[in-house]
């Protein structure tokens, strides 16, 4: 969700879910406090009290630690990727820029730059941490389209820049990236001003595209997030209104390149019909409990896009079907062990 609408518009287990009330923040800094639950929608402080800036935001697991890569943004403008570190998914360690604009004139990530949507998966073939996102260049407005790749040799960088490249000569905004149980790897994105979501499988060092690319469908959609449970695979998208949220649609299909079976909205609750006043970015597979997942979202605050805040909410199944709840507050207790039956109310 982006100004380009004027272009076309985790043992980690503690307690059991709890009662809606208001809170203020995740946790208010200076309290020394550790968070122990989510609040879709407040103020989210890291472990050294500062509000966690990364927007527009993908998840990576390496053994018992994840990593959170995202937009930093200061008030109106783009300033790099962050990554943070967590081992419980409530409190969040600031490591630093994972990838920063470079101070070079021309170059592709000159500061000025556009980086949204970064997302980390790691190649087990050549050992490096790859990531790719949507660039748009210096004073180009959204006109570049690109998909922009890096490296790292860590999983908290820093990445080095490789290229950008519109994929088999397709535009690329907003993007996701999926690894699939075989072990290969897929970049889901937007085209053709955004009027169609396109897959194209990567190559085997995840550095590039191949020409297995395919039209998955055309319907105005943006802000792919994917995810699988047993053979199938789920996709939540957002329609294409700016800044502004609107309605989710979630789709299903049998193989992740198509065909795609819409399902309509998956959210419930309060402001349901607009994404709670989000928009979709990622849905994290929950620790330990197969089968579970975490719907990530941005509620995006174009007057300071720094405020802009994240929501967490727990994927459930209804009659097979994934929906999403609005909690006020909720912690990973919501989601029962392997084997036993799906919360819900």
């Amino acid at each position: 969700m982006r100004t380009l609408l004027a272009v076309v518009c985790l043992s980690f287990w503690s307690g059991v879910i709890l009662a809606q009330s208001p809170a203020a923040s995740v946790t208010a800094p200076g309290s020394g406090a550790r968070n122990t639950e989510f609040q879709p929608g407040k103020l989210w402080y890291d472990t050294e009290g500062n509000l966690i800036n990364a927007h527009g935001g993908g998840i990576l697991r390496v053994g018992n630690t994840y990593y959170w890569y995202g937009e930093k943004r200061a008030r109106q403008q783009e300033e790099g990727v962050t990554v943070y570190s967590s081992r419980d998914l409530y409190n969040w360690h600031y490591e630093g820029l994972a990838l920063q604009p470079s101070p070079q004139p021309g170059h592709d990530i000159e500061q000025g730059c556009l980086m949204e949507r970064p997302k980390v998966l790691f190649n087990q073939k050549t050992g490096k941490y790859v990531m790719w996102f949507h660039l748009e260049l210096k004073g180009k407005g959204y006109s570049a389209a690109r998909a922009g790749v890096a490296v790292a040799d860590k999983p908290t960088g820093p990445f080095r820049y490789v290229s950008s490249f519109r994929p088999n000569g397709h535009m690329s905004r907003d993007m996701t990236l999926y690894l699939d149980d075989n072990g290969r790897a897929y970049h889901i994105y937007s085209a053709r001003e955004n009027y169609d979501l396109r897959i194209a499988r990567l190559s085997d060092d995840f550095l590039t595209a191949t020409r297995q690319d395919t039209l998955l469908f055309s319907n105005h959609r943006e802000a792919p997030a994917v995810f699988k449970t047993g053979d199938r695979y789920y996709l939540i998208t957002s329609g294409c209104t700016g800044w502004d949220p609107n309605q989710a649609t979630l789709h299903v299909a049998d193989n992740l390149f198509g065909p795609w079976k819409e399902l309509g909205d998956p959210m419930r609750g309060p402001n349901a019909a607009k994404t709670f006043g989000g928009q979709s970015t990622y849905v994290l597979p929950a620790p330990g409990r197969p089968g579970s997942f975490i719907f990530l979202a941005d509620q995006w605050n174009p007057k300071d896009l720094k405020d802009s805040r994240y929501l967490w909410l727990p994927v459930q199944f209804r009659e097979e079907q994934p929906t999403i709840e609005w909690l006020d507050r909720w912690n990973l207790g919501f989601f029962k062990p392997a084997g036993a039956k799906s919360a819900g109310r």
